[in-house]
């Protein structure tokens, strides 16, 4: 009968159904629901710091609430200036990136995220480059932002972003390099941890080479200038 018939189609591809249902529940409910619920809570880890742990390297993390506004100044400007006037996407950087691009495409292709995208990626994604991983980035940077207060979503960065060595957010970093709080960093403490940001397992804050003290101080002059043009007005 065509009843049975159909019901034995439905039937035999029941598994699709399921890995439907499961990764619509992956992709839907589940990032809104974490997010609803870490707006307002400490985030308890990533998947990074799983990975770490899993390596051998171990995870050193503490989550604060208060961050010294220094080294928000720092890291909005050297890893974000339009942060607050922004959706989610510096689209003039990305096509400047895209225009060096197509210029050098031997040149390896200038990241252009924003401190939304990597903290979205940082909150629910491996490591690891694939254009999948892109694009589940930037539905996640979407969510982000819609849930989000521009305040929460740097201080979550600043809270769970790489430090190098197991060391993740601030709290931990002040600690391991300069023996002090989050809530304590001078400027050029805060200056020279925006400056590692980039390559944290390579470049070191404590002990900074050439490089790195001459990209911390250009950051100590460009975070005053964040400051002078209030490009942090959506996180005073």
């Amino acid at each position: 009968m065509p009843g049975a018939r159909i019901g034995r189609l439905w039937q035999g591809r029941g598994w699709l159904w399921r890995g439907l249902l499961i990764l619509f529940t992956l992709l839907v409910p589940a990032p809104i629901l974490l997010l609803l619920v870490f707006r307002f809570v400490p985030i308890p880890g990533t998947p990074d710091m799983v990975r770490s742990l899993v390596t051998g390297k171990g995870v050193r993390y503490q989550w604060v609430g208060d961050v010294s506004p220094r080294l928000e100044r720092a890291v909005i400007a050297a890893e974000d200036q339009n942060f607050c006037r922004h959706n989610g996407f510096d689209w003039a950087a990305i096509e400047k990136a895209m225009t060096e691009h197509r210029r050098n495409p031997g040149k390896r292709l200038r990241g252009a995220s924003t401190i939304s995208q990597q903290t979205a990626r940082t909150l629910f994604l491996v490591p690891m480059r694939s254009w999948i991983r892109k694009g589940l980035e930037t539905y996640l940077t979407v969510l982000i932002e819609a849930l989000w207060p521009k305040q929460r979503i740097l201080t979550a960065y600043l809270n769970l972003v790489d430090w190098g060595d197991g060391i993740f957010g601030a709290q931990a970093a002040a600690q391991a390099y300069f023996g002090t709080d989050a809530t304590g960093l001078t400027g050029a403490e805060a200056a020279r941890l925006a400056a590692i940001l980039p390559n944290p397992h390579r470049w070191k804050a404590a002990r900074p080479g050439r490089y790195v003290a001459r990209r911390a101080a250009s950051l100590q002059g460009r975070s005053a200038m964040v400051a002078r043009d209030g490009l942090n007005f959506c996180v005073k």
